[in-house]
């Protein structure tokens, strides 16, 4: 693994574990050597310099084709028209006055993107009026032309998760649901419950021809928004071309987890089964809080539930980062809402220190 830092957590993990700059084209190539094949956990890599492995003779999977489509929100949306997949309306604008006109024919608010670099709600504006437009000059001073889409009303997120090797070899998971909070992944239940089986069938569909005409390799998640009673049931809202924080539950929900199969992809192996293991499982994300020693909290999130998964990413504690999540299998679908608050309670063990019906520990400090 190339590491940024000498602090990644891949370090305590991996052998051998280089730090290197991901945007330096002569550290790649150094890195590159001897490889089999080189992938990547991250969308952020030039893909110039991913067209210069090639080049090299290096064997990069997904390709840079591939994933300017996943870097890129202006190319994906024009990619899904191509392929005649449920898009949300959209334009490419360029200024404000392309803003307002955008949103004079489809309707107000408006969604402003970046097309490059915003993920986890950043680089995202909810636009409300032609009058709240005109204060976005900032934003196309950074970066021009910016994506506008319209609002989509939608019941609920969900997400279609595939596989693909170099040969051809396709394989989907169940399609979840997934819960966001202020712009972040913060739960998920697999598969999606009630979710009409042609619908569910249509969106494993779209995410398996997305991988396929875009050449995609590795794991694809694409994300949706479900939209019942118009058109196929759902439209796309983004694309990531890695293991993705919507398939964490894979690691204990089903038979093979998505980051052995990404591994199984890009070597051009058969792939695994993405049967679910039961009914119904639930991924719980937790973020940076009080407590710095996360392992601290182990025995007592163990012995609350000893069913759960605590999956810790070794990463440094701030407020808002994604720092771990937590999996939780149930036996029945009638058992989610349980299920879902007995992994919140863990996951707030694990982020806290401390079970929720403790009070916090009283610091006293000495006058002076």
């Amino acid at each position: 693994v190339l590491a940024e830092g000498h602090d990644v957590s891949a370090v305590s993990a991996v052998p051998s574990t280089p730090v290197g700059d991901y945007k330096d084209l002569q550290t790649l190539l150094d890195f590159a050597r001897g490889l089999d094949v080189m992938t990547f956990d991250h969308e952020h890599v030039p893909t110039a310099h991913l067209r210069a492995l090639q080049e090299a003779g290096v064997n990069v999977q997904p390709g840079p084709e591939a994933l300017e489509h996943a870097q890129d929100k202006l190319v994906m949306r024009a990619a899904v028209d191509r392929l005649e997949l449920p898009n949300p309306a959209w334009a490419s604008v360029a200024d404000v006055a392309d803003l307002v006109r955008f949103g004079d024919e489809t309707g107000w608010p408006v969604v402003l993107k970046m097309p490059r670099g915003g993920y986890d709600g950043k680089g995202v504006r909810i636009i409300g009026s032609a009058e709240e437009a005109s204060g976005t000059g900032d934003w196309f001073e950074a970066m021009s032309p910016l994506l506008a889409e319209a609002k989509v009303e939608f019941t609920r997120e969900l997400s279609a998760l595939v596989a693909r090797t170099p040969d051809g070899e396709a394989r989907a998971w169940p399609v979840v649901h997934t819960i966001q909070v202020d712009g972040v992944c913060d739960e998920v239940i697999a598969p999606a419950l009630d979710i009409p089986v042609e619908v569910a069938a249509a969106a494993e569909d779209a995410a398996l021809r997305i991988a396929a005409e875009l050449g995609v390799t590795g794991v694809l998640a694409v994300e949706l928004f479900e939209t019942p009673g118009t058109g196929a049931g759902f439209l796309i809202n983004e694309l990531a071309m890695r293991p993705h924080n919507t398939g964490h539950w894979t690691q204990d929900g089903s038979i093979t987890s998505q980051f052995e199969q990404h591994l199984r992809a890009v070597l051009n192996l058969p792939l695994g089964a993405t049967d679910a293991l039961a009914p119904v499982t639930v991924m719980k994300n937790f973020l940076g809080g009080e407590n710095q020693d996360l392992y601290s909290a182990f025995p007592l999130a163990m012995a609350s539930e000893p069913a759960a998964k605590v999956h810790c990413y070794g990463k440094s504690v701030r407020p808002g980062r994604k720092i771990g999540h937590v999996n939780l299998v149930g036996t029945s679908t009638a058992d989610v809402d349980s299920v879902r608050q007995r992994a919140t309670a863990v996951a707030g063990i694990i982020r806290d220190g401390r079970a929720a019906t403790e009070e916090p520990p009283l610091i006293f400090e000495e006058s002076s």
